[in-house]
């Protein structure tokens, strides 16, 4: 067997892994969330839902603006992973292959960034908000989540990896302009590893729950963690409603993952030894 055809059916299996991993949860929050409470101490969960779902489904609209917050989260979730898809691609594109003045220096302070623990920034950010009156807004999470540099290092080594300088430099001779050849010369070429970060960031960005806890109000415009905190909350813990809502909000990230997951391969093909 080819080592290609090797390294393909490893990537499937890590991903069926991963699947299969993630989909193991869900199904225990699935089952319970079709039964009422009494039904946890059931030793053996039956395999298919009972019909306390649909009711249960209703429950979650009826008891938290569930709507609202699924709205809040893909817009703030789609934002981000837009934004840092395409300026970390434009920031690792300068990074990797064009020449100014303080290039490895600017790059070292953006890694530098990184090491910082978000945590130490809480107080400052939080400050800032308030200045500019967006609290309580949803730019108060989008604006701090536009590019990280996490994306930044991520798009920087994927330029240098799939973006040889000699066809850059045989676009300039035929009179191709800096932008022109990053949006028809590197974006092709990295497309496979900006889908890996377009679905990393997605994930991160919906399922963030501290920062959009600090700065958004609750009640007025919560996000599907905010919104699943709150039916977490209380002095009885309604099980059947918190994972029925947990099961409903989980279902944009797969969805995405079905969607991203043969980028994912290609990306990881392309290293592939040929054979």
């Amino acid at each position: 067997m080819a080592a290609r055809e090797r390294t393909g059916f490893v990537v499937y299996g890590l991903l069926l892994a991963v699947g299969i991993a993630s989909i193991f949860p869900l199904y225990w929050s699935f089952v319970v969330s079709s039964k009422d409470n009494s039904a946890l101490g059931e030793t053996i969960p039956p395999l298919l839902p009972g019909g306390n779902l649909i009711e249960n489904v209703g429950r979650v609209f009826e008891t938290v603006d569930f709507w609202l917050a699924m709205q809040n989260s893909l817009i703030v979730a789609g934002t981000v992973t837009v934004s840092n898809v395409l300026l970390s691609s434009m920031a690792g594109f300068a990074f990797a292959r064009l020449r100014f003045p303080g290039r490895d220096s600017l790059f070292l302070v953006v890694i530098g960034t990184a090491m910082v623990p978000a945590q130490l920034g809480v107080i400052p950010l939080y400050l800032v908000v308030g200045e500019l009156g967006w609290y309580g807004r949803l730019e108060a999470v989008i604006v701090p989540g536009l590019v990280g540099a996490f994306s930044v290092f991520w798009m920087r080594q994927a330029c240098e990896e799939a973006i040889p300088g000699e066809l850059l430099d045989a676009g300039r001779v035929d009179g191709c302009s800096t932008a022109r050849l990053f949006w028809n010369v590197a974006m092709p070429a990295i497309r496979p590893q900006a889908a890996v970060l377009a679905m990393l960031t997605f994930m991160t960005a919906w399922n963030d729950f501290f920062w959009p806890l600090v700065v958004l109000d609750p009640n007025a415009h919560p996000t599907v963690q905010v919104a699943l905190s709150r039916l977490a909350s209380g002095y009885f813990t309604d099980y059947s409603l918190m994972l029925t809502a947990a099961t409903i909000g989980v279902l944009p990230v797969i969805v995405l993952f079905i969607l991203l997951a043969r980028k994912v391969v290609d990306g990881v093909m392309r290293g592939a030894p040929r054979g």
